[in-house]
């Protein structure tokens, strides 16, 4: 009986430790939300074409250390010509808070042709607007005007973690 006990014991400090990495690490997931709405909720007319057109306020939580940079896409996959890009920003400094009508970094191209925040504004239904975090281990230093998908692959590598906030919007 006294081999079984400390065999046991081993087992049991073993699953433990397992446990306490795995649940860290995923408690140490990078978030993303707003105080305007919660995930998967309407985002109040104020941030869209029917109010004042501003981006909402943002909180990111738990970035890793080696964080040097944020990057912010917001995307409206439902609309009528496929994805639409309403927002793109990059070399965020590493702060835990987007304000409300703020630009927080070098802006780049978005699909109505400008370099600024567009609010939603969809044609018909309910359309889901995605607001993405990602933190990156450089700073890019790149003109204003970027397209989204030449960024994404200058980000290619350099990812460190992500985020992801849902707002949905019909038109009243």
């Amino acid at each position: 009986m006294q081999k079984i006990l400390p065999k046991k014991f081993f087992m049991i400090l073993s699953y433990l430790t397992i446990f306490l990495l795995v649940k860290t690490e995923v408690s140490l997931a990078m978030k993303i939300t707003s105080p305007e709405f919660k995930n998967s909720q309407s985002i109040p007319a104020k941030f869209t074409c029917q109010g004042q057109g501003v981006n909402p306020a943002l909180i990111i939580t738990d970035i890793p250390p080696a964080a040097k940079s944020l990057v912010l896409f917001m995307d409206d996959p439902d609309a009528p010509s496929g994805n639409f890009v309403h927002w793109v920003v990059y070399d965020i400094p590493v702060i835990g808070r987007i304000e409300e009508n703020s630009v927080p970094g070098k802006q780049g191209s978005n699909d109505a042709g400008g370099i600024s925040y567009v609010s939603p504004c969809p044609p018909s239904g309910v359309h889901r607007y995605f607001f993405k975090i990602y933190a990156l281990d450089k700073i890019f230093n790149l003109d204003e005007g970027i397209n989204k998908s030449s960024l994404e692959s200058a980000m290619s590598g350099h990812v460190l973690d992500q985020a992801e906030l849902i707002g949905l919007y019909k038109k009243r």
